[in-house]
């Protein structure tokens, strides 16, 4: 089985479930899942894990994302981009000031309502699905930040920005609010996420490039990052060779049996590896005890 992560670049017209199926024909695996949902229109940074990597795809999920998107304003759709139904009309009056304060004023936390046009589930349903049925459900406004909002062209009534923000920050809802609150209406033209966590656009690569780098000899895929890499902020932690039958069995393991245990004494998480340096998990301190508890482990 191949294990790792690969950082795809998803094309217009694609769902990110669609790029887990070709990637299943690519690598000739079922055990592959992606990191976050992209809508068909959007493009860009989509991480996907391969074999054990895709015990970290809900801690990719959960990382912050970096988006550059446009802004049209002067219409609401029914899905928020310019995909959907148009809704409503108005003249864009503002000033390109106006424009600009308004949008920085998103900076920071906010209580944002989900779209109905998203994958979110209520009562075992799909949002989406229910939307296309012509049902409208009470969503109930969730906690966003937006880290940070830049203005790169305004040539109304369209805006051009990049947007650094939390999980769970849909980017059309953010166009929603900002055309509503300068009076004028606005929705989504167009989306590219361009970051996700360590992953950037310049180092994606296509379907089809990947097609045909899977045909090349394993060892010389540079596109795969190891499942670890993407724990790299945590330190690094060996365990003595007495340890590995605990490690096998998935138990605690003493901090007298890691290798230099007095200087990662104090650390709240740490990478541990056996003594072949090979990946064994994820660990937390446990101060009480003096010993180091799992938190997910990547054994074979």
């Amino acid at each position: 089985m191949i294990n790792g992560i690969v950082n795809v670049y998803k094309e217009k017209g694609f769902t990110s479930f669609d790029v887990v199926a070709k990637m299943r024909g690519i690598f000739h695996q079922k055990k592959i899942g992606h990191t976050g949902t992209l809508d068909p229109d959007a493009e860009g940074v989509l991480p996907v894990c391969l074999g054990k990597a895709t015990k970290v795809c809900d801690l990719l999920t959960d990382k912050d994302k970096e988006y550059k998107a446009v802004l049209l304003l002067g219409q609401e759709t029914d899905t928020q981009d310019i995909s959907g139904e148009v809704l409503n009309r108005a003249e864009v009056t503002v000033s390109e000031e106006e424009v600009r304060e308004m949008i920085n004023s998103f900076v920071g936390s906010y209580d944002q309502i989900p779209p109905m046009y998203s994958a979110l589930k209520v009562n075992g349903q799909k949002l989406c699905d229910l939307a296309r049925q012509g049902v409208t459900v009470e969503r109930k406004a969730r906690p966003v930040t937006i880290h940070s909002i830049e203005i790169t062209r305004i040539a109304l009534p369209e805006v051009e920005m990049i947007v650094s923000c939390s999980k769970g920050t849909y980017i059309r809802t953010l166009c929603d609010d900002i055309g509503k609150k300068l009076g004028c209406y606005g929705c989504m033209k167009s989306l590219l996420r361009t970051k996700v966590d360590k992953f950037l656009l310049e180092n994606t690569y296509t379907l089809a490039e990947l097609q045909k780098l899977a045909e090349t000899p394993q060892e010389e895929w540079t596109f795969l990052e190891a499942v670890d890499s993407v724990f790299e902020k945590y330190t690094f932690v060996e365990t003595k060779p007495e340890a590995i039958k605990m490690v096998v069995n998935g138990n605690r393991i003493p901090g007298s049996m890691l290798k230099d245990f007095s200087n990662d004494k104090k650390q709240e998480y740490v990478r541990l590896y056996d003594n072949d340096r090979k990946f064994i998990g994820i660990y937390t301190y446990i101060e009480d005890t003096e010993e180091y508890k799992p938190v997910k482990l990547f054994m074979d």
